[in-house]
């Protein structure tokens, strides 16, 4: 498969994928191109360990990070993280929310975040995450899990 047909096969789902990071459509397309501009760079690096896409998104998560760095808003933390009851990744549709969450994953440490990232803001499942780290699906699952506890955590001691 040449470059122009993974962009145009790939393109949709790494720009859904930071629109759901960012919130913002412009973001969005800007950081799309950025992606598919190292892709183009780094296309010899792929080796294959996991889906395409799940590299692809990896590197827009990558560029997403750099652009928070540049871009930091110091907010208020959320006084608390919402309970247990329904699906708690879809609870990050609000963006202030999830600024927020991004905020507290900062003081996450690895691989926990890396976990959180790829599962609530990546759409990846327990499967693709142990694939992505080498690991089984229960450890990401119970990394997965340690990682909600950490990031509620630090939003208690930010009370």
């Amino acid at each position: 498969m040449d470059f122009e047909e993974l962009y145009r096969e790939f393109y949709p789902q790494v720009y859904a994928y930071l629109l759901k990071l960012s919130g913002d459509e412009a973001v969005a397309e800007e950081l799309t191109q950025d992606t598919f501009f190292k892709i183009f760079k780094k296309i010899g690096e792929f080796r294959g360990d996991c889906k395409f896409s799940v590299w692809a998104c990896r590197i827009a998560k990558n560029g997403y990070c750099s652009y928070l760095k540049k871009q930091r808003r110091i907010g208020e933390l959320p006084a608390e993280l919402p309970g247990e009851d329904g699906d708690f990744e879809a609870r990050f549709a609000d963006r202030e929310l999830s600024l927020k969450v991004h905020e507290a994953l900062h003081r996450v440490p690895e691989p926990y975040r890396e976990v959180f990232w790829m599962r609530v803001f990546g759409e990846l499942s327990f499967e693709e995450i142990a694939k992505l780290h080498g690991k089984s699906e229960s450890w990401a699952r119970v990394t997965f899990h340690r990682a909600k506890i950490k990031v509620r955590e630090i939003i208690e001691v930010s009370k």
